[in-house]
């Protein structure tokens, strides 16, 4: 049998690859070996492992940039599996032996040891199915993960628990699995279940010892067995992963709690606009001229003053618009099934060529924000705007590639790939930053609301409770709290290799975010003006942006509460990951919410103006 590539478009039904008729089909199982439970990024090629070897004569499977990004290989699998045709314990290769008396021997033992007690997992592909680890969880329920364990290594200390089911102080290595693989003999689709469960092949457990004393012959074997079953379509295979995960009343737990908090600050900001702003705003109309101004009203003469490193600002607002428009996109596209858990890789290599294709709206946002501002070094605008904020992601990204390659991991991205990630960037992205700044700087600034008088107000003392950092420290425990139940579930795929697939609630949650973000915004910056301090540009950006910081935080508490790891370079590559989500997630918080470029900042300042009919009516853009 040969499987065809296809492009499988949401609720359709690919072509047949495979028909009923012909049973002596042969499936080349594509074999992915080493990758940890609990952090991807040290994963371990199937080389390293004295596991049986495919003919080196195939060719490698083709991975796209995002498998590649993501640490994902995928090698050819000597196993052999006929279509409808059982199997028990069929020999794969000839028997390994390790000798106590050869140090390699010893040392290829260790290492098989060593992985086991780390708990890493086979993970193998059939027919574009990941093979599945089931095993019974709390009140009957079922779960089940991709990818099988190594073995299984237990002490006196330890129970019996999902992989383990023998406590006593050894390691139990699985070198015979038995495979379960179901099919719909209907619909001619090969596979729509494959299992795999852990197989001695009616002989004691294959324990290692700690050390050997005589030599250990380990014989590589499997079993397969085909079963009927026609009442699942093609269409639904992935469910009974994905029912084993966490239901979807977690899901909607986490999209009420948001509801409550955006109501709750819905609620203060109608108060602010149509209660107190307006008492203000009728109060200043009714008092004579002659007397003296108080309140917000004060600072109508530098509340649009430009902001102390104001070429900074632009760079980030420009960065946090590509970002943001990115992340739109990409979640558009993930609602629609485009990237779904069958297209591996699809999602990151989706995000990274719309990142690099909208330097345009980057350059453009920069240039007319920082002309705005009345800055003259437009050279080095255009420069940062289309090298600071994605060469420092890039340079993380280097320093922990540089870590992987240190430690030996097949995660490590090759120099070739890094290349390619660099001729995008530098090919596409940065031309068209260019052409985008040249758009903004051809165009006019954008029109004061109000005139800056040419001296600054002296701004009075501030308060604890009006101190700028403790603003931007509250701004973003509110719009974290809409978010830190689905960044949970975001952790775990990333770092505990499981599905995620509900995009309609993450993209439900990111439009929440946004309305949470801004509100928060408005009711900071109202504050902010009232107590007569206009420097609210660089404020209204960190009000929003600082709910990063909280996901630092978290992503700490994560590490400590459900992450084991061993090793600094395993510490220092999950911190190193974060904090390129982290600042990713800054820029787009950032701009999509503080709006230092204009929106809700600029919106609040210029509605509280233009309602106030006293020295000049203004505009608010």
């Amino acid at each position: 049998m040969s499987l065809f590539p296809c492009f499988l478009l949401p609720s359709l039904t690919p072509l047949v690859s495979c028909s009923p008729c012909f049973t002596f089909c042969v499936l080349r199982g594509k074999l992915l070996i080493g990758c940890p439970p609990h952090l991807r990024s040290t994963a371990v090629c199937h080389c390293r492992f004295d596991f049986c070897q495919a003919p080196k004569t195939k060719s490698r499977p083709s991975e796209n940039l995002g498998q590649v990004l993501f640490g994902e290989r995928i090698e050819h699998s000597p196993y052999k599996i006929e279509f409808k045709k059982d199997v028990k314990c069929a020999k794969v290769c000839d028997v390994k032996v390790y000798n106590p008396a050869s140090k390699e021997d010893e040392a290829r033992l260790h290492f098989i040891t060593q992985a086991i007690q780390l708990n890493y997992h086979n993970y193998w592909i059939i027919d574009n199915m990941p093979v599945t680890w089931c095993y019974d969880v709390e009140d009957g329920a079922k779960y089940c993960s991709t990818g099988f364990p190594v073995g299984c290594f237990v002490n006196d200390e330890v129970h019996a628990k999902d992989t383990c089911a023998i406590n006593v102080r050894s390691s139990f290595y699985s070198s015979s699995p038995y495979f379960s693989v179901e099919y719909n003999q209907k619909v001619s689709r090969l596979i729509l279940y494959a299992s795999c469960e852990l197989s001695t092949c009616g002989k004691a457990p294959l324990a290692i010892p700690s050390r050997l004393s005589s030599p250990l012959r380990v014989l590589y074997s499997y079993s397969v067995t085909f079963v009927e079953n026609n009442t699942i379509s093609w269409a639904s295979r992935w469910d009974y992963i994905l029912e084993s995960m966490p239901h979807a009343n977690i899901q909607w737990f986490s999209i009420i709690n948001s509801l409550i908090i955006v109501l709750f600050l819905s609620g203060m900001v109608a108060m602010i606009l149509l209660r107190t702003l307006h008492k203000d705003i009728a109060r200043y109309n009714q008092v004579d001229d002659a007397q003296e101004e108080f309140g917000w009203k004060l600072v109508h003469g530098d509340v649009f003053r430009p902001p102390r490193r104001g070429m900074l600002l632009a760079v980030c607002v420009g960065s946090g618009t590509q970002t943001a428009i990115m992340v739109l996109i990409t979640l558009f596209f993930a609602c629609l099934g485009f990237l779904s858990p069958a297209n591996r890789g699809a999602l990151m290599t989706c995000a990274v060529v719309i990142w690099v294709l909208l330097g345009t709206p980057a350059g453009f946002v920069s240039a007319h924000l920082y002309k705005t501002f009345g800055g003259e070094r437009w050279k080095l605008n255009i420069l940062l705007t289309a090298l600071l904020c994605p060469g420092v992601v890039f340079a993380d990204f280097f320093l922990m590639n540089v870590m992987l390659r240190i430690e030996g991991s097949s995660a490590a991205v090759p120099f070739s790939t890094l290349l390619a990630v660099l001729a995008l960037w530098f090919c596409v992205s940065l031309p068209l930053t260019f052409l985008g700044a040249y758009v903004g700087f051809k165009r006019k600034p954008m029109e004061q609301p109000v005139r800056t008088n040419q001296l600054p107000r002296q701004i009075p003392p501030q308060t604890v409770y009006t101190h700028a950092l403790l603003a931007v420290v509250i701004g973003g425990i509110l719009p974290f709290a809409c978010i830190f139940i689905q960044l949970f579930f975001i952790l775990n795929s990333i770092w505990s290799h499981q599905l995620y697939y509900m995009f309609g609630f993450l993209f439900l949650v990111f439009i929440i975010l946004l309305i949470t973000c801004s509100e928060a915004t408005i009711l900071l910056c109202y504050f902010q003006l009232c107590s007569e301090d206009y420097h609210w540009w660089w404020r209204s950006f960190l009000t929003s942006g600082f709910t990063a910081m909280y996901l630092l935080i978290y992503a700490m508490h994560y590490f400590a509460t459900h992450l084991h790891l061993a090793g600094v370079a395993s510490i220092f590559l999950y911190f190193g990951y974060t904090l390129i989500m982290a600042i990713i997630f800054f820029l787009l918080t950032g701009k999509l919410c503080g709006g230092g470029g204009g929106h809700t900042g600029m919106a609040v300042c210029g509605v509280c103006f233009q309602m106030a009919n006293k020295d000049v009516w203004v505009r608010c853009r």
